[in-house]
């Protein structure tokens, strides 16, 4: 449960950082693959990804952040509804992370958070 709602504060900060900095950039989608890319190298450094890993991984952060984009924007006026919508989001994340990886990265991931 706890470390449910870290990684709901997490997303947040994530999705909100995420749509200012796009907003700024004329909202072009550059902005996310460049923190896709960031958030996959942190993991990726400390777990040591085969490079096939790395690209899966790279997608499914690319997914996280676009479906938080577009969960903020359907639920904004709803945040009960947001909180679910994301807190459910993150955990189909961490399923398919979890079936990313093995073992040992698992346990090092893990730790990360």
């Amino acid at each position: 449960m706890k470390s449910t709602f870290t990684l709901l504060a997490i997303a947040l900060m994530l999705a909100s950082g995420t749509t200012t900095v796009a907003q700024a950039n004329g909202g072009d989608g550059a902005t996310m693959g460049e923190r896709a890319t960031a958030m996959t190298w942190r993991i990726a450094e400390r777990t040591q990804l085969s490079e096939g890993q790395y690209i899966k991984l790279r997608r499914l952060n690319v997914g996280l952040l676009s479906e938080m984009m577009s969960l903020r924007k359907q639920l904004k006026d709803e945040p009960a509804n947001l909180d679910q919508a994301l807190a459910d989001l993150l955990q189909r994340y961490e399923w398919d992370v979890a079936a990313l990886l093995q073992p040992k990265q698992l346990a090092v991931y893990d730790g990360l958070k």
